[in-house]
């Protein structure tokens, strides 16, 4: 057997999927791949780093949120463990429409950990192993395996890339320039080149994260409270118990004193002076950035986050930086409530190598190497959220490959993750990706409130849903179903005694029939107001509350699920996988580049390609028509 890149190989074990790295990508990834019955390695660089939030110690968010619900719905474990270890809820954005309403809490990141670190562990059929990941072995444009430091090798059926920002990472902090990973963890230096000896596109970008403080040294009362939401809301379907709110967060703004120790200091901002050469992100930039981009704004707000309920140790959200140590010291202390703050971790900036994820499928498989998947900051987008919902696809996909049965793709009008997947493989990205609201088409139908009624039939059809969650979910299901039915069943006719109940509602009096659905198209008007004035059934508020925005924005709904069925139909038209775009006459030359180049599985896919007309559409369509 020749394998590229291994000569007399040490063969350890063999397994179907390998996970490379245990981030919220990889241990997403390895949990479905073992759940769906397939023998399966995670490597990790630390055992005791596993699932750790070198970031922010926070869930969820605008659109952020969505995608937790999604991987909870279809059977992820992120939203689980948020539950059980997040120590203050809030839901954003409740002034607004429920398409962007999103929760967001603050996790204990230790805890967080270990509770990660403890489902991997009992898992049936998951080994956990800490190795660092030196070289990706390929027979024949197949992937069959790892090599280690150590020496050891690992074969395989199915390979997963989740490294994270670990390739070739460099910390940054002012002058001084180190090879390392996250929170001072090892780097994977030699993983890269193995990747580029494969043919692998690789890009460089850059992120990055701000001090910490400690608790001792702030002053609060300088600072605006910020609590948690009362009743707290929860992540996960499958959550039983009622979240706690146990921590509070705190307000506080940069002043002009604050932005002008930037400015006279912006010549040694490694970002400034060309020390940095990876794109930074552009949604979550560091303060000197912001310096610069935005010189006319007179403040700047930052959270102080508590990083969990056993360390004095507070982020600084919103003050990414890397900054030389005096300019970071210098900077805080004039900030309100930050005036004697003393740093426990400095902030800095992180340079990594990841891959252009133009070379994916969107079944995150690599195009020109089979069974050889990749999830995660190693496509190039940001955030714990985005590199879980990769990790559960990647996941349940190399299983798929593994065991030959059909792959997991998400629609952009069915899921958010639909909606990042498809831009990261159709679209690519010049900078770390963030989801957001905006990106999604379908914002109303992929609302985080009914992520369960839209994806968990895709975690029952794989196996991914616990006799449980299908309870669970089936029980909902009906509720909403049953109960609209009987809304829309149920006609008033004006009477003394109808008018006598609207009346005590608040809701006026009625002269003409009318389904008892029409009042939930009123505002502050509920299910349970009618339930106990007209008799209906009671149901779980979970089920109330999808019922309620079903009937106010029917409308709405109805006009943006018939768009997406439309433009659902193009998703349906498959393009044959060995097409020659070239050989196709009236295709403008750089369609043919763009096509043949990105290669997309649908005629959907192909229109969303930049550089593809909508003429060369219908070229495309009319081929396909023939054959």
């Amino acid at each position: 057997m020749h394998i590229t890149g291994g000569e007399n190989l040490f063969i350890a074990d063999k397994y179907d999927v390998i996970v490379i790295g245990a981030g919220h990508a990889g241990i997403e990834a390895a949990l479905a791949s073992a759940r769906l019955g397939c023998k399966t390695l995670l490597t990790t660089l630390s055992l005791e780093n596993l699932a750790m939030m070198p970031c922010n110690p926070s869930i969820g968010g605008p659109a952020k949120g969505h995608l937790v619900k999604e991987i909870d719905a279809l059977g992820g474990q992120m939203g689980i463990a948020a539950d059980q270890t997040c120590i203050q809820f809030r839901t954003l954005n409740t002034g607004k429409g429920p398409a962007v309403q999103a929760l967001r809490a603050q996790a204990d990141k230790k805890i967080y950990q270990a509770v990660m670190k403890n489902f991997c562990e009992n898992v049936d059929g998951l080994d956990l192993k800490q190795l660092l990941i030196e070289n990706i072995l390929v027979e024949d444009n197949k992937v069959v395996g790892v090599s280690a430091e150590t020496g050891e090798t690992f074969l395989a059926s199915a390979v997963i890339l989740a490294s994270g920002t670990y390739l070739s990472g460099k910390i940054i902090i002012g002058e001084s320039i180190f090879d390392g990973g996250p929170n001072g963890q090892r780097a994977a230096l030699k993983l890269s080149s193995a990747l580029k000896n494969l043919g692998v596109k690789l890009m460089r970008f850059k992120t990055g994260t701000p001090a910490r403080v400690d608790a001792r040294t702030l002053d609060f009362d300088k600072m605006e409270l910020q609590r948690g939401d009362e009743p707290p809301q929860n992540f996960s379907f499958m959550t039983r118990e009622p979240v706690k709110n146990r921590v509070n967060c705190y307000l506080t703004y940069t002043n002009e004193r604050t932005h002008e120790i930037l400015r006279k200091n912006l010549h040694r901002a490694p970002m400034a002076n060309g020390i940095i050469e990876g794109i930074g992100p552009r949604y979550c930039p560091s303060i000197e950035s912001k310096i610069i981009r935005f010189p006319d704004k007179e403040r700047h707000q930052l959270f102080l986050e508590p990083e969990g309920l056993n360390t004095q140790e507070y982020y600084v959200q919103g003050m990414s930086t890397s900054m030389p140590m005096d300019v970071q010291i210098e900077f805080l202390h004039t900030i309100p409530g930050l005036e004697r703050a003393k740093i426990m971790r400095a902030g800095y900036a992180i340079e990594y190598d990841c891959l252009d994820p133009l070379q994916l499928k969107p079944t995150l498989e690599f195009k020109n190497i089979a069974g050889f998947f990749s999830a995660g900051q190693s496509n190039g987008t940001s955030g714990y959220e985005e590199a879980a919902a990769q990790g559960l696809i990647a996941g349940i996909n190399a299983a798929a490959f593994v065991k030959n049965f059909e792959p997991l793709i998400l629609k952009r009008s069915e899921a958010y993750i639909g909606v990042l997947i498809d831009d990261l493989v159709t679209k690519g990205t010049n900078e770390p990706y963030r989801m957001m609201t905006s990106r999604a088409e379908y914002r109303l139908l992929l609302r985080q409130d009914n992520a369960d009624l839209r994806l968990t039939p895709h975690a029952i059809r794989i196996g991914l849903a616990s006799p449980e969650r299908r309870k669970i979910f089936e029980t909902k299901r009906d509720e909403i179903l049953s109960a609209t039915q009987r809304l829309n069943e149920i006609k008033l006719t004006p009477s003394a005694e109808v008018n006598q109940k609207l009346s005590r509602l608040k809701l006026g009096e009625i002269h003409n029939t009318m389904p008892l659905a029409e009042f939930l198209r009123r505002p502050f008007v509920t299910y349970e107001k009618l339930r106990a004035a007209f008799d209906l059934p009671e149901i779980s508020s979970e089920a109330a509350a999808q019922v309620e925005i079903s009937i106010f924005y029917e409308g709405y709904i109805k006009k943006q699920a018939e768009l997406a069925a439309k433009l659902d139909r193009l998703e349906d038209k498959i393009i044959p996988a060995q097409i020659d775009y070239n050989a196709i006459k009236n295709l403008r030359v750089e369609a043919r580049e763009k096509l043949s180049a990105i290669r997309p599985r649908s005629i959907g896919q192909a229109s969303r390609i930049s550089g593809v007309s909508p003429a060369d559409i219908s070229v495309l369509l009319v081929w396909i028509e023939a054959l």
